[in-house]
């Protein structure tokens, strides 16, 4: 049995991910997607949302597990039986710091290979960082990620930033 991880921040997971994911199951027999605790980020939500979000997101797919890791990938990979890491390119600009991680994780452990999976073309624009800056103004992202995020980012929106005033009524 062929067991990759994608590990990422997934501050929030979005449509991107979700298609590399699936191409990643097309190619293996288990897919083990895991949140990065970075100590170096600030994400918006916890690591326990985070995994809330991508069990629900994922929950239809049997051969796809969620879980977590702190420290080095190629350490969590071994964990979990991994022959590979799975990472995904948008753009060109991807490339040069995705590069280099998958040649300082070879040298970590060079029987451990990183694949790189490009998602769709419709998705290439998206991250995270766009989604967590159209949800704080209010915009509908309900197009760019699953219904469980568009719902979570709602409350946390809700809970973190004031509601909006209306300047007529003023």
């Amino acid at each position: 049995m062929k067991t990759v991880i994608y590990p990422g921040t997934f501050d929030p997971v979005t449509n991107g991910h979700i298609d590399v994911i699936e191409r990643a199951i097309d190619l293996f027999d288990k897919v083990v997607v895991t949140v990065a605790r970075n100590p170096v980020k600030s994400p918006m939500f916890t690591v326990e949302d985070r995994l809330i979000m991508l069990r629900e997101s994922l929950k239809q797919y049997p051969n796809v597990f969620v879980d977590s890791f702190q420290g080095l990938v190629v350490d969590h990979a071994k964990e979990v039986g991994a022959v590979g890491i799975i990472r995904g390119l948008r753009a060109v600009s991807d490339f040069e710091y995705e590069f280099q991680m998958a040649l300082m994780n070879r040298k970590l452990d060079e029987n451990l290979r990183t694949i790189f999976l490009m998602p769709h073309e419709k998705y290439t624009y998206l991250n995270s960082t766009i989604i967590r800056n159209l949800a704080q103004f209010d915009s509908d992202v309900s197009d760019f990620v699953p219904r469980i995020v568009s719902e979570m980012l709602l409350e946390k929106n809700v809970k973190t930033y004031p509601p909006k005033q209306d300047i007529r009524d003023q």
